[in-house]
């Protein structure tokens, strides 16, 4: 296969025609094909339907606390609920609040209750004259709309192959004015990489200027493995524990959920933090509910009890998500390998495939596949304010479509990439 930037304008012609006939064939059939998000497919709902009807009346009384689940209390939640969370984050139960169906919503309550309040006595941010906020990108463009939301300034770091880099993490929270972070450790988003021990270690051991600087730690996919042999080499320390051991008890929140275990809409989400953070957190919290569902969460503990828990459910997971990234994989090897159109993460797990083009081509690609009839998540999106600053990020989502509508999607997808390549050398872009 001969690289683009390799061949004659002569060559670049008679392939860029070729590209637009295969393309206009695409566009006769008047698809509608659609990777704009991270779903779980309706295949992998089904894998929970056990907890539309795992609960009756024998089971309104929860056989741990002794409360009826149906009426207000237990604003931390159920301990059977804790256990799951912190058995899957890999932190101690004694550190966790049990909360809604949403950690994203935890994430905007954390960082409101600090614009409103404060963290732990400090000045509420919103009386501030300025709030900055560190941004490993590409990262999780909903974590930039809380920032963005509440008037914070967002910092981009680049991240490396092992994480953010920590060289600038650790010269930005020199300034009292940096409030905090947003990780992904694992199986980030939209890369798929794992933060190595060293720099969990160097993010424990930070020094921050300001007293309530946090680390907000999304681990939203710590037991997302797509394959079997992976869970073992991708095992990352606990940060809790971490940050206790280097002094620094309280500068950690994080985040946990089942949203993408079992139903996105109706799962249990927590936080886990230090006791003098759970302490205030739950002092604010008690002014804004009495308690979360804890139907829910006895479901849960039922659910999980009855099917293995949850690295079982993870297995059925991955057995349907793996055939589902090996033809992304596979179509680009097909289609791009050789020709210099890009380049692309293999992740061992989480929910996405990151792509890369040439410089300047990530929103022509996305407007060209859109074109056709596949929508992607807007160019930009895994960057604060959707300004990437090469116009070169796309993020792939497989997990949703059929097997055969996502090999149409990725087919309809490198055609674009060829084509904005090939205009792009021509010099027609």
């Amino acid at each position: 296969m001969v690289s683009y930037d390799r061949m004659t304008k002569e060559e670049l012609l008679k392939e860029d025609e070729s590209l637009r006939e295969a393309y206009k064939d695409y566009q006769k059939r008047d698809l509608s094909l659609n990777m704009a998000r991270g779903k779980p497919s309706p295949a992998q709902l089904e894998l929970s339907n056990g907890l539309l009807s795992n609960l009756n009346t024998d089971d309104i009384i929860d056989k741990e606390s002794g409360l009826d689940v149906r009426n207000y209390g237990c604003l931390d939640g159920l301990r059977g609920m804790k256990r799951i969370l912190a058995k899957m984050a890999g932190c101690s139960e004694e550190n966790v609040i049990v909360c809604g169906n949403s950690s994203l919503n935890i994430m905007y309550d954390q960082v409101a209750r600090a614009m409103a309040s404060g963290i732990m006595g400090s000045t509420p941010w919103a009386k501030l004259d300025e709030v900055k906020w560190i941004c490993p990108v590409p990262g999780y463009d909903r974590h930039f709309s809380i920032t963005e939301h509440f008037g914070i300034k967002m910092i981009n770091v680049p991240m490396l192959d092992d994480g953010p880099d920590m060289d600038m993490v650790e010269e930005l929270v020199k300034d009292p004015a940096v409030k905090g972070i947003w990780c992904v450790p694992k199986y980030s988003n939209p890369e798929g990489k794992v933060y190595s021990e060293k720099v969990v270690m160097r993010f424990a051991g930070l020094k921050p200027a300001a007293a309530d600087f946090r680390i907000f730690w999304d681990n939203a996919y710590c037991v997302h493995y797509l394959y079997d042999d992976i869970e073992r080499q991708a095992e990352i320390p606990d940060i809790i524990s971490a940050c206790s051991m280097a002094g620094n008890p309280d500068m950690v929140f994080e985040f946990m959920s089942t949203s993408k275990i079992t139903f996105p809409g109706a799962g249990i989400a927590g936080i886990a933090a230090s006791p003098a953070n759970i302490k205030d957190i739950l002092s604010s919290m008690s002014a804004q509910t009495i308690g979360y569902d804890k139907i829910n969460q006895l479901r849960h503990i039922k659910f999980f009890e009855s099917t293995g828990g949850i690295r079982e459910q993870m297995k059925r997971h991955a057995k349907i998500l793996r055939p589902k990234f090996d033809i992304v994989k596979n179509t680009f090897e097909r289609e791009l390998l050789g020709r210099n159109c890009g380049s692309w993460t293999n992740p061992m797990g989480g929910y996405f495939v990151t792509f890369r083009t040439l410089p300047g081509l990530a929103k022509k690609v996305v407007s060209i596949a859109k074109e056709a009839g596949v929508t992607l998540t807007g160019a930009g999106a895994p960057f604060p304010y959707h300004l990437d600053p090469d116009d070169s990020v796309i993020r792939i989502a497989p997990s949703f479509p059929s097997e055969e509508e996502l090999q149409e999607a990725m087919n309809i997808f490198c055609l674009s990439v060829r084509m904005a390549t090939v205009e792009k050398i021509l010099g027609k872009d």
